[in-house]
């Protein structure tokens, strides 16, 4: 048992985000835009990691994106970089899911993913009630808006700011409040360096695999 666990911290350790992100990106490129194309967005980006210098990160990834705007079309970009997002854990979704197997209910998936957010906000957040009301009316975070038959969402800002991001006047400083992700939020605090927003649809992707998991219990998101 002593060694499982070291063994355990010791790979949560060697985890490294800018390699799985690259890896799920070369993935899908292949997957949806074939190998010629895949080939040539990817180069470059052999040797960047977490140890990279983020302006590094920062100036590949706006090249990246800039061949991925003019290789492929809107919606070509938009399923590839969607399937690049980061996951909510299935395990956290599993009482929700079996919940609609029973019921097949909309309405109350609804309902939980909203009780489970609004939990998310009071604890570990530890938002106050003002400001947690003021969240859910604008359709923010889990549960988004239902009309008619369709949920709309919007991302929260990052976890670690809501209260200074409500608070922030200056665009630039909101914008960087706002961005969650960790290869690229720096480019943010550098305004002659602009991604196009192709990139930032990983973040619809997050809810897309949500609601994936709970309706049919399955995703395509996957890394070989």
């Amino acid at each position: 048992m002593k060694k499982q666990k070291i063994s355990s911290k010791m790979a949560k350790e060697d985890f490294d985000f800018e390699k799985y992100w690259l890896a799920k990106f070369s993935n899908f490129l292949g997957k949806i835009a074939g190998k010629n194309i895949q080939n040539k967005i990817m180069k470059g980006s052999e040797g960047l990691s977490d140890n990279s210098n983020r302006e590094e990160v920062v100036k590949w990834s706006k090249k990246a994106i800039e061949k991925l705007d003019s290789l492929v079309d809107e919606e070509t970009r938009i399923e590839i970089m969607t399937n690049c997002a980061c996951q909510s854990p299935k395990s956290d979704l599993q009482e929700i899911r079996e919940k609609y197997e029973e019921a097949k209910d909309i309405d109350l998936v609804h309902q939980k993913l909203l009780e489970k957010f609004i939990s998310f906000l009071k604890d570990p957040l530890k938002l106050d009630d003002e400001l947690i009301k003021d969240i859910i009316n604008r359709g923010w975070g889990l549960s988004g808006v239902k009309k008619g038959n369709t949920i709309i969402t919007t991302k929260i800002p990052k976890s670690d700011y809501p209260t200074q991001y409500m608070k922030e006047k200056d665009p630039e400083k909101k914008r960087a409040l706002y961005c969650h992700c960790p290869r690229i939020r720096d480019v943010l605090k550098t305004p002659d360096i602009k991604i196009s927003p192709p990139y930032c649809s990983c973040g619809a992707g997050f809810y897309k695999g949500i609601w994936e998991e709970i309706l049919i219990g399955s995703r395509i998101h996957s890394v070989e």
